[in-house]
């Protein structure tokens, strides 16, 4: 899987799952550190972390594995899949972090073919 196809299928699998409010950013001008990051948000930590391991069980049946995962026990999840980094994050503590804000220079990657209208 290439990047980007990673990415998608990460974007199809919190939307399935209910995830709110997801954005994909290309922060490859900005940072060494990955190429993409996934923000979304879940309704409560049971819903975060029932998005997470949606995540993680999925694209493990299509053979990627993350890297490296951290906060399975707080409001804000990180799955690192090597270029793609996905936070899943309860409401309030996307709010208080507020990744869109820091990263508002980078570029934002068009997840409309892969997102279910509701």
């Amino acid at each position: 899987m290439t990047e980007l196809e990673t990415l998608k299928e990460i974007v199809r699998v919190l939307d399935k799952k209910k995830a709110r409010d997801i954005k994909a950013i290309e922060i490859t001008e900005h940072s060494i550190v990955a190429d993409y990051f996934i923000i979304c948000s879940g309704t409560s930590n049971t819903h975060v972390k029932s998005l997470a391991d949606e995540v993680e069980f999925e694209l493990k049946g299509k053979g990627v594995e993350p890297y490296h995962i951290e906060g399975k026990a707080t409001g804000w999840i990180l799955l690192d899949y090597n270029s793609v980094l996905v936070h899943v994050f309860t409401g309030e503590t996307r709010e208080y972090y507020n990744l869109e804000r820091l990263w508002q220079d980078a570029k934002e990657v068009d997840i409309s073919d892969v997102i279910t209208e509701d």
